[in-house]
């Protein structure tokens, strides 16, 4: 039996060019091959990831702001529902309200510097 190769033709995050950020974490790729297999899988994905990494600032930043890009990725403003943009809204919307709440001092100082 041979082993079957699967190109998956991700898109790009455009983020260091936009911004200047330079991304430390897979989840950019982790959510867009999630993205393929629906609102269940990015659930998911989401869940575990913020599990893994809430203590780390760091990631926790680039997590909210992966949501963040990805609604607007999934949002079509010709289109009365929107489906995976309000999974991806009220996921940025859970982790965002959880930093806010839990980070301090120097960590929160950088998750608002680097998402603003």
């Amino acid at each position: 039996m041979g082993t079957a190769i699967i190109n998956l033709r991700l898109p790009r995050w455009t983020v260091e060019e936009e911004t200047g950020y330079k991304p430390i974490t897979t989840f950019w790729q982790d959510f867009s091959i999630a993205d393929r297999l629906g609102a269940g899988a990015i659930r998911s994905t989401y869940f575990q990831a913020f599990k893994e990494w809430r203590g780390n600032y760091k990631f926790l930043t680039e997590l909210v702001m992966v949501l963040n890009h990805k609604i607007f990725q999934h949002y079509d403003p010709n289109r009365k529902e929107n489906p995976l943009a309000e999974v991806y809204d009220e996921l940025w919307k859970a982790a965002d309200a959880w930093a806010m709440d839990n980070l301090k001092g120097e960590e929160l100082s950088y998750y608002i510097d680097t998402l603003d």
